[in-house]
């Protein structure tokens, strides 16, 4: 059965205090992030949200509540847009801006969720380019292609853009979140790689005369850095000097020229040579870690790389990464962390052999694929490793024994890429075996150990997934074919019980959707997220009392869980008006249900398999 969407972002938008609580949303590769006006709404649901058919978890971090989907998050966040005037993060104007207006969390927090929103844009073309160079390495090493071919050049034009012109892919997305115009602040970063100016570089810190003062030239194709401070800083001169006093009526050049006038002699003479200089700093800092102790950075990230992501803080590594690629021509670090990505890939084909439940058994075979191909491991980390613990410790060992073996050798990407058997190419060069060996032992190290210590009684096991069904009302249970009414005896409507009722509290039997409250307040029908269709309904032919007597607190669309009181029933009122009160909890869906259970309030099961109801038994 395919996955009903709609379905599931109305009950995630409902869980975390519905779309009035919603500041705004985006998506990345396999999270709905939510920023919240109120998240204690959120919080308390937690639990209840991690039970939604097509959620695998919940985190939250960077200010932000993450509903972690998987690989079809794009058709959720679709489903919730469709449904919610929810604001998007993503639309013109309004941005990533996820971090720069939230109240709350402290200035680390805030600084990885810029972070976050600044590079999730530029990943996908990063990771893109970066594989077109990658196979033109291919095409040149087995002599399929000629490097002074015009095709080659071409090819490797589409290849080297992103990296070039980085910094303005940054301005850009920068601009978004920290809310600037977006087209002066692509402005004010391409005078830094303007031919004029990039002509006048011999060497990175050249000097020249700027009105008097000297300025220290730097290149800045492929930094990361510059732009970034670069775009902040004018945020800030826009929404404080120029909006508050250029005139509405000249604003259409004057802000732009003054922008440029003040920004770009300040990018070149303060912020870019600084930004250069940090950006070397750091990333020669965590070289020098890597080279003078690779066996110890390699296990720490082949170990710790999915804590890192889970809460978020792994986006302080990305930008050195990528740093290391644009300045250096490769990097150590992104091997490292593939170490983590096929320990998790390890993890699930572990869980796969040794679990008997066929839900997990699918769950872990489903998910191995996006990250053996794709390198996405959100579904397994937070699917099986998170949700069964001892997956998570296996691939933790594997994942820092094989990322100390790399980080020993030195092993190194020439690309940025989502490390995963489709990537293989971004790793090649001498170190290429190194990488080879260290995936391949990270992958069948972490699936081995997983089935040796297991998963636990819960992931082992095979469990009975028959759905059940709770009495609505307290009362003494009879069968269907006791009930005076033929509609119901026959079972024409579907199968079920019939409750004598011995108070008027009515109840949920399923948690699910209301798809039905009848005008005369008698009947309600609720569907179960797993499909299972059930109508309550309160008495026979209190149809005819035109909701005299009932009192339902519920209506269509709600939610409701299993045993919520969803309204009450004046039995003394149908007594004396000579109703039948017989209560009637029917599946209309039996031919899609298949089988189900009813549990009465002293734990006596009814089953249920398309045939006759069969006497009760003692749980």
């Amino acid at each position: 059965m395919s996955k009903d969407y709609k379905q599931l972002a109305t009950a995630v938008v409902t869980a975390i205090g519905g779309e009035d609580n919603v500041i705004d949303l985006y998506h990345c590769i396999t999270r709905l992030r939510f920023r919240l006006k109120d998240q204690s709404k959120a919080h308390a649901n937690i639990d209840e949200i991690k039970k939604i058919p097509g959620v695998l978890s919940v985190v939250e971090a960077n200010g932000q509540f993450q509903v972690v989907i998987g690989n079809d998050v794009d058709k959720a966040y679709d489903a919730v847009m469709d449904q919610y005037k929810i604001q998007s993060a993503l639309e013109e104007g309004n941005g990533d801006t996820v971090a720069t207006d939230a109240p709350k969390g402290n200035p680390l927090t805030r600084f990885f969720n810029v972070l976050s929103s600044i590079f999730n844009p530029v990943i996908m073309p990063l990771a893109g380019s970066g594989m077109i160079k990658a196979l033109l390495v291919i095409c040149t090493t087995f002599g399929w292609m000629s490097a002074k071919s015009s095709t080659y050049l071409i090819l490797t034009a589409a290849g080297n853009a992103v990296f070039y012109f980085l910094p303005l892919f940054l301005a850009i997305s920068a601009a978004k979140v920290f809310k600037a115009n977006q087209f002066i602040a692509l402005a004010i970063v391409a005078a830094l790689l303007e031919p004029n100016f990039t002509g006048m570089i011999t060497k990175n810190g050249v000097t020249v005369d700027f009105f008097g003062i000297p300025a220290i030239l730097m290149t800045y194709s492929g930094t990361v850095i510059p732009a970034i401070v670069a775009i902040y800083v004018y945020s800030l001169f826009e929404r404080k000097v120029l909006k508050r006093w250029v005139p509405k009526s000249l604003e259409i050049f004057l802000t732009p020229m003054i922008g440029l006038l003040i920004m770009v002699p300040l990018t070149v003479l303060v912020i870019g040579p600084i930004g250069v200089y940090l950006g070397d700093a750091v990333g020669n800092g965590v070289n020098f870690i890597s080279v003078h102790s690779g066996l110890l950075a390699g296990a720490i990230i082949g170990g710790g790389w999915t804590y890192l992501v889970m809460i978020g803080i792994h986006w302080g590594v990305v930008p050195i990464m990528v740093n290391n690629i644009a300045t250096r021509g490769y990097d150590t670090i992104r091997p490292m962390v593939a170490a983590a990505t096929f320990a998790s890939a390890g993890a699930a084909l572990g869980v796969f052999f040794k679990t008997k439940d066929k839900d997990v058994k699918s769950l872990a075979l489903s998910s191995l694929v996006p990250a053996l191909l794709g390198g996405v491991t959100e579904p397994i980390v937070y699917g099986l490793s998170v949700r069964f613990k001892r997956p998570l410790i296996a691939q933790t060992i594997a994942g820092a024994i094989a990322g100390g073996f790399m980080g020993a050798l030195q092993t190194k990407a020439i690309v940025y890429v989502f490390p995963a058997l489709t990537t293989l190419p971004a790793f090649l060069g001498k170190t290429f075996v190194f990488y080879l060996i260290g995936i391949t032992m990270a992958f069948f190290l972490s699936a081995i150990l997983t089935y040796v210590i297991g998963l636990g009684e819960e992931g082992e096991s095979a469990k009975d997934t028959t759905p059940q069904l709770h009495l609505p009302v307290h009362g003494q249970v009879m069968p269907l074919n006791e009930v005076d009414d033929e509609a119901f005896a026959s079972r024409a409507m579907g199968d079920g019980v019939a409750v004598q009722p011995t108070d008027g509290n009515i109840y949920a039997p399923v948690s699910g959707e209301v798809l039905t409250v009848f005008p005369t307040q008698h009947a309600v029908g609720i569907r179960t997220a797993g499909g299972i269709e059930v109508l309550v309904h309160i008495g026979i032919n209190t149809v005819d009392l035109k909701g005299e007597g009932f009192n339902m607190t519920i209506k269509q669309g709600d939610h409701v869980k299993v045993g919520q009181q969803i309204g009450t029933v004046d039995l003394a009122l149908l007594q004396k008006r000579g109703y039948d009160a017989t209560t009637m909890l029917i599946v209309t869906n039996m031919q899609d249900a298949g089988p189900f259970e009813v549990v009465d309030a002293d734990n006596h099961f009814y089953k249920f398999n398309q045939a006759p109801v069969v006497q009760p038994a003692q749980a």
